[in-house]
């Protein structure tokens, strides 16, 4: 049996039948469905998406011509032998933001955190995880795409916040900063109202208004729009070279495929 078939070059199995061991001999090992159900079959079909990705980028970074260092797969401790055991975007999680940002040349697996994991999808996202090469074709296909400033400014008007004001204070003691909302309300109002430079004294609190602060409460939007925009592109590349040059064979099936008997949705 084969694995499938790149550039109508056959793929042998051997792969799989060692990743698929690695998992059932792995810690999550009773994690995973029982062999033989429609579940298990499922699993199968699902690694077998995650290798066929991997080689399909091998190949494009060979034909690019980029560097790529061996990283460790799941027949060792990789993301795949991991995220595995439930074959969905929400398997895939990790530390850190939403870049897709770790180096392609990493000798070891990355780690992407779940919004990340969830745009690639989960076969493409344990890919990115265990293989050097998807993580090289990553950067190559997405290094000129950047969020333009009609972007940027269409996100800022549908997720903008006014600025926070603060008040910078001088007491008798010192300074500092304060939200207006969180001083004494009768104090509050006579700074209000006061002359520039007056000190004002209510009650037991005396104080002088220096200078107020308008505190920008969103971050530049541009990082992350940038990382969005790339692992959609990167998404939309992968799903045409995946159509354009591999052959699926039977059994071994996307597991999404309405036409393949597992694919079934049950409670």
């Amino acid at each position: 049996m084969i694995l499938g078939l790149l550039d109508g070059r056959p793929l042998p199995r051997t792969a799989l039948d060692e990743r698929l061991a690695a998992l059932r001999n792995g810690p999550r090992s009773t994690a995973l469905p029982r062999p033989g159900s429609s579940e298990d079959r499922q699993l199968i079909r699902w690694v077998a998406q995650v290798l066929l990705t991997e080689a399909l980028c091998e190949a494009v970074a060979a034909e690019r011509g980029l560097s790529v260092t061996a990283s460790v797969t799941a027949s060792g401790p990789a993301s795949v032998a991991a995220s595995a055991t439930a074959p969905g975007p929400a398997s895939v999680t990790a530390p850190g933001n939403a870049s897709v940002a770790a180096s392609a040349t990493a000798p070891g697996p990355a780690r992407l955190d779940q919004q990340a994991a969830v745009e690639l999808g989960s076969i493409t996202a344990a890919a990115y995880e265990g293989s050097a090469a998807v993580r090289a074709v990553y950067d190559s296909v997405t290094a000129e795409i950047e969020p333009t400033p009609a972007d940027v400014a269409h996100y800022r008007a549908l997720t903008g916040r006014p600025p926070v004001t603060r008040w910078h204070l001088v007491l008798p003691d010192g300074t500092f900063e304060a939200d207006p909302d969180t001083l004494p309300t009768a104090l509050a109002e006579a700074l209000r109202t006061a002359a520039p430079g007056e000190w004002v004294t209510v009650g037991p609190w005396t104080a002088l208004l220096l200078a107020t602060l308008a505190i920008p409460q969103d971050p530049d939007p541009a990082p992350a729009l940038r990382d969005a925009a790339r692992r959609a592109a990167f998404v939309r590349w992968l799903d045409r070279e995946r159509a354009q040059r591999l052959t699926l064979v039977e059994g071994l099936e996307h597991p999404g495929d309405p036409a393949q008997p597992d694919n079934h949705h049950r409670h």
